[in-house]
């Protein structure tokens, strides 16, 4: 019996539509970085936009926090958070944007602020962030939106220096677009400054590349961290798993850091620092899963809570300037599968016990050397040429 030729026809129709749906289906989940990022263009060229309310850092509000201290020789911390705000309707995200700023308190503080806070009195600003959209492409517009951001980010620099005074020790920290804010710092004030470059115990930047030429110009005066005994030292790394091929890509090629002069260029060819966190140390030594201390998952969590860290998790390697680790084995240290993930810093902190520790060393250590350099002999004046001046003698009065 021959088939119905009109039932041959609809079953055609169907099986032609299910195939251009599956087809475009794979197409959206293959393109799914470059569609978001389509929806997250703000369509406004940056020279014709107008910016949210600046933050006035005299004020508390200015601040995700912003401690008191209790000893006159505590640390202060200075945190700048990755970003939390992914575009749409602005190129910098508005101070008072509430799903940005939960972000920050949810995740950023507990999970990326806290291992250094455990060292010293936390400092972290809210300044008008570059959008997630504008480092998911090099655009001009974008580059002007990060280099907005750091203005803030240098207005609250400097606000944090006058509270702190002259002498505290500073742990500089910044994760993400906060490591490209805290890498610009230290070329604008730390490099400038030799007072404040020694009151550096270190600065940590986390996933934001370091290129190796600053390290011969314009960060001169502050080395890598070559030890774990190193401080006034330059702590960095930006790490990925050996399959995750686009975001190697994107921290080697694609992404633009602070050259000395201060502008802005591509990484690619300049060589990046890679500090390895398990270690402390600067080496392409493997650390195995042995010597990892933990990673923490602490979403939620208040920045001065503590809590437990879960160790032995992944091994790490620094390699061609970017620290290979191994995936975890929980699934709370695992990456999410979100859209753009490449861009974004994970929910979770993969190595804040290393950090914790080795930021309580490192501020130990520093705070020993200024009490030492403090018992010193203030430094002698330069010292000025006299003249001779001529002699004359006083007349004998008995030949009078």
């Amino acid at each position: 019996m021959l088939a119905n030729p009109i039932s041959i026809a609809r079953w055609m129709v169907v099986a032609g539509s299910l195939g251009l749906l599956v087809v475009a289906a794979l197409a959206g989940w293959l393109l799914r970085d470059q569609i978001f990022q389509t929806f997250q263009d703000p369509g406004e060229p940056f020279q014709t936009y107008s910016p949210p309310p600046p933050a006035d850092y005299a004020a508390a509000d200015a601040w995700f926090a912003r401690g008191d201290f209790s000893d006159p020789e505590e640390a202060a911390v200075f945190f700048v958070h990755p970003t939390t705000y992914s575009g749409g309707a602005n190129w910098n995200g508005a101070l008072d944007k509430e799903s940005a700023n939960r972000q920050v308190i949810d995740i950023a503080l507990p999970n990326y602020a806290a291992p250094f806070a455990r060292s010293g009195v936390l400092f972290a600003p809210r300044y008008r962030q570059a959008a997630l959209y504008a480092f998911m492409n090099n655009r001009e517009d974008s580059v002007q939106a990060r280099l907005f951001a750091h203005e803030d980010v240098a207005r609250a620099f400097d606000a944090f220096l006058e509270d702190i005074g002259p002498d505290r020790p500073i742990i500089l920290s910044g994760v993400g677009q906060g490591g490209f804010h805290a890498l610009g710092l230290l070329i604008d004030h730390f490099a400038q400054d030799e007072t404040l470059r020694s009151r550096l115990v270190t600065a940590y930047i986390i996933d934001a590349p370091v290129p190796l030429d600053l390290f011969s110009d314009a960060l001169a005066d502050i080395p890598p961290c070559e030890t774990a005994e190193d401080v006034r030292c330059v702590f960095a790394y930006s790490y990925a798993q050996t399959e995750e091929s686009d975001r190697i890509r994107i921290l080697t090629e694609r992404t633009m850091s602070w050259t000395p002069d201060r502008n802005l260029a591509f990484v690619e060819g300049r060589g990046l620092l890679c500090i390895n966190p398990v270690l402390g140390t600067r080496t392409s030594e493997y650390a195995s899963a042995r010597q990892h201390r933990g990673g923490v998952a602490a979403e939620g969590l208040p920045p001065d809570t503590t809590p437990a860290p879960i160790p032995g998790q992944t091994g790490a390697q620094c390699a061609d300037g970017i620290l290979f680790v191994d995936e975890p084995r929980h699934r709370d240290l695992q990456r999410p599968n979100r859209l753009a993930e490449d861009f974004r810093e994970p929910p979770f902190n993969l190595f804040y016990e290393d950090l914790r520790l080795d930021a309580a060393q490192r501020a130990f250590t520093l705070i020993s050397i200024l009490q030492e350099e403090r018992r010193w002999a203030p430094p002698l004046e330069i010292v000025e040429d006299v003249e001779d001046a001529p002699v004359v003698p006083i007349p004998d009065r008995r030949e009078f």
